[in-house]
């Protein structure tokens, strides 16, 4: 992202203050002692939101860096799927100038529930939990985190509907400021009309706009005449519209041509975006995407070309979509990991839409937080993964010549080693042995009587075991023991110092985990007449509770990106339970060879992919 010099202070942790509003919220002496609630809900004094969800510091990581064709050096735009509040709490303090958010409508589990991932299912039992406070202390805890990491100019954006909307408001009061308050923005977006037998229909959403500052980004946003407003114009031969107006510098007449103006200037009640019908182009497929319309008048209106504009319930993709072409940078995340698969396909489609030598077209990354594809892990570079490993683990990388680097980091005074990235690999009687000796060179097993160690390894051979168990048993028999303690990648053991953060308002029983892929396998048939059906249902998922719940299918894979062809990103089954569909039929435009690339996601977030060709006749 662009540097900024007004960012102080690059520490994620850094704390945000809440308002000083005491005046606002004090109530009239004559009315006595009446307690007042002017913090918002799930604040504590001491710990603020951290007291119902711990920070927990666990690493991203870089599943793929998607090239759009720009060439020059450049740090990429970011797609990470994550629980959004922990994916904030890495990115630095003061760092982003425009946040929109569709979080989900207060209206019903089932309503919002739109991927089917084990991540979401698990994030909207826990917004539901405890009603409407329970729901908007959720919402908090995230509203407070998107404050802290936005710059001073920056404004926020928060989409709501009916359900919660004015609870919503009372809480931005309190986290961002009343006087910070910019516009209560009315989207009625019904282009038909609805009947009611009860009441008024329902035809409008609500956004909520509120800036860090006094001093922010706004750039006046129009729109074309209505029709009743051009009716007080005259045209003349050539169609132009005109009047005639006095000079107010001569006194005399002067003409004005409305094509000379800028527009009407568009004002809090926006009903001239219509929703995203049936049949549109940038329709992706789910019942709550917002159009590109209403995004692009809010990212031009608040944001200028190269600033960041960020998404944490990014949904299928249309902020990022257009934050992309209108050239800002952006940062994106979802707790489903269907949702990151679908923007990510949408992005590439819309980059090679429009063409990629666009400059406006910077690469991203697609990231991961708290569940960690296995596989790919075991891709990294030796030193890459003992960082990797080391962070999750809540240890310190250290490099220490004396020790020949066999003491690869530290945890509250621990020393700890860390084996290879092959997942294939196993721990040694060897490396117990060196390990164990690095640990009787260090000052602390001098000085300080430390005599315990921790490796951390996919696997331990048997020898390494017994090794270790020889080691223990020599504690109170010789000064020179050392007691190792092995622990598996992945186990419990190494997972406790984050599950065990969790509390009643927060379950971390999920995060730092590992996912395989699952075994996708295709079958095709020829049907003739360049059609040709296309058949995943024998893919296998490998990690346990899974099911597949979404699949993506490029229909001339070049080899190097794969790039969901049109159609067939997100498809859901005709049926009740609404599973993806495993089977297509796709007529090709001529007969030939054709390459074809399919990915297989599960609700666990395990993705894996096949290729094959097929013959078109």
């Amino acid at each position: 992202m662009a540097e900024n010099p007004e960012i102080l202070d690059n520490d994620p942790a850094l704390e945000e203050v809440l308002p000083q509003q005491e005046e606002f919220y004090r109530a009239p002496a004559r009315f006595g002692s009446i307690p007042v609630e002017a913090e918002p809900k799930g604040w504590d004094r001491q710990q603020g939101f951290r007291k119902h969800y711990p920070r927990v510091d666990l690493p991203t990581q870089v599943i793929e860096r998607v090239h759009l064709g720009n060439e020059e050096p450049h740090e990429p735009n970011r797609l990470i799927w994550g629980d959004n509040l922990h994916v904030m709490r890495q990115i630095p303090t003061n760092s982003v100038d425009l946040i929109y958010i569709d979080p989900p409508f207060f209206s019903g589990r089932q309503y919002n529930v739109i991927w089917g991932d084990n991540n979401e299912l698990r994030s909207f039992n826990d917004i539901w939990e405890g009603g409407m406070d329970g729901y908007l202390i959720w919402l908090n805890a995230r509203l407070y985190e998107m404050k802290r990491i936005l710059r001073s100019t920056g404004t926020i954006y928060v989409h709501c509907d009916w359900h919660a909307s004015h609870y919503i408001k009372t809480e931005l009061d309190k986290i961002f400021g009343y006087e910070n308050f910019l516009n209560e923005i009315v989207w009625s977006y019904f282009a038909f009309k609805r009947r009611t037998t009860k009441k008024f229909p329902q035809k409008h959403d609500l956004i909520f706009s509120y800036t860090k500052t006094s001093n922010y980004t706004w750039n006046t946003q129009y729109r074309p005449h209505s029709e009743k407003y051009l009716k007080r114009w005259k045209r003349d031969v050539n169609g132009r519209y005109y009047r005639d107006d006095v000079n107010p510098t001569s006194g005399g007449r002067r003409i004005i041509y409305l094509d000379e103006l800028e527009g009407d200037i568009v004002e809090s009640a926006w009903d001239d975006i219509p929703p995203v019908n049936p049949r549109a182009r940038e329709r992706i497929g789910y019942p709550t995407q917002k159009p590109e319309a209403l995004l692009e008048r809010i990212i031009s209106a608040s944001s200028n070309r190269g600033d960041v504009v960020a998404d944490f319930f990014v949904g299928g993709g249309t902020t990022a979509a257009v934050a992309q072409r209108l050239n800002r940078h952006w940062i994106a995340s979802d707790q489903s990991r269907v949702a990151i698969a679908v923007a990510a396909e949408r992005i590439k489609q819309q980059a090679i839409t429009r063409g990629l030598q666009e400059d406006s077209y910077s690469d991203f990354t697609i990231e991961q937080w708290g569940i960690y594809e296995a596989e790919r892990l075991s891709e990294m570079p030796a030193e890459d993964f003992k960082d990797f490993v080391l962070r999750s683990y809540g240890a310190t990388r250290v490099g220490d010549s004396d020790n020949g680097e066999r003491i690869h980091g530290w945890r509250n005074q621990l020393p700890i080693w860390v084996g290879s990235p092959d997942l294939t690999s196993q721990a040694t009687a060897s490396d117990v042995q060196i390990f164990a000796n690095a640990i009787r060179r260090t000052v602390q097993y001098r000085d300080a009587n430390l005599r315990d160690g921790v490796m951390l390894a996919w696997g331990f051979a048997s020898d390494a075991r017994g090794a270790a168990a020889d080691l223990r048993q020599r504690e109170g028999l010789d000064l020179n023991f050392v007691r190792l303690k092995q622990i598996r990648i992945g186990d419990q053991d190494f997972r406790e110092h984050i599950v065990g953060r969790s509390t009643d308002r927060a379950d971390y029983s999920e995060f730092l985990t590992f996912v395989q892929p699952p075994v996708v396998s295709v079958a095709y048939r020829a049907n003739g007449g360049q059609t040709v059906t296309l058949d995943a249902g024998d893919s296998v998922v490998v990690n346990s509770d899974a099911d597949i719940i979404n699949v993506q299918w490029d229909l001339n894979y070049d080899g190097r990106r794969f790039v969901a062809t049109q159609g067939y990103s997100f498809q859901k089954g005709r049926s009740g339970n609404k599973k993806p569909q495993l089977r297509i039929t796709h007529k090709f435009a001529r007969a030939g060879r054709f390459r074809i690339a399919c990915r297989v996601q599960d609700s666990r977030g395990g993705e894996g992919m096949w290729v094959g060709h097929v013959e078109v006749k």
